[in-house]
C-alpha cells in the first residue's frame, strides 16, 4: 500500500476524490496542516462490511470485559 501526504486544505476541497483514491488504488493518505499529521485516510479491505466491523468491535469488547488484553510491547514483540 501506498502512503501520501496531503494538506487538509487540499483534502477538505477534494474529500470525495481521495476516498474514491483510497479504496481504489488501495492509497494511504495522511492529512497534514502546517506539516503535522493530523489524521490518516486508509482504505478497508475488500471484502469489510458493517457486519463485520460490528462483529469485530463486539468481540473485542468482550475481551477487553474478560482482561484479555495486550500491551504494545507485547504486541510489538510478537511483530517482530
Amino acid at each position: 500500500m501506498n502512503t501520501k501526504f496531503i494538506g487538509i486544505k487540499e483534502f477538505r476541497q477534494n474529500i470525495a476524490k481521495y476516498a474514491t483514491k483510497a479504496q481504489g488504488a488501495r492509497t494511504r493518505f495522511i492529512v497534514v496542516n502546517h506539516n503535522r499529521p493530523m489524521f490518516e485516510v486508509t482504505p478497508f479491505a475488500p471484502n469489510t462490511t458493517l457486519d463485520s466491523l460490528f462483529s469485530d468491535i463486539l468481540a473485542a469488547k468482550k475481551d477487553i470485559a474478560t482482561g484479555k488484553v495486550f500491551t504494545q510491547d507485547e504486541i510489538l514483540a510478537e511483530l517482530g
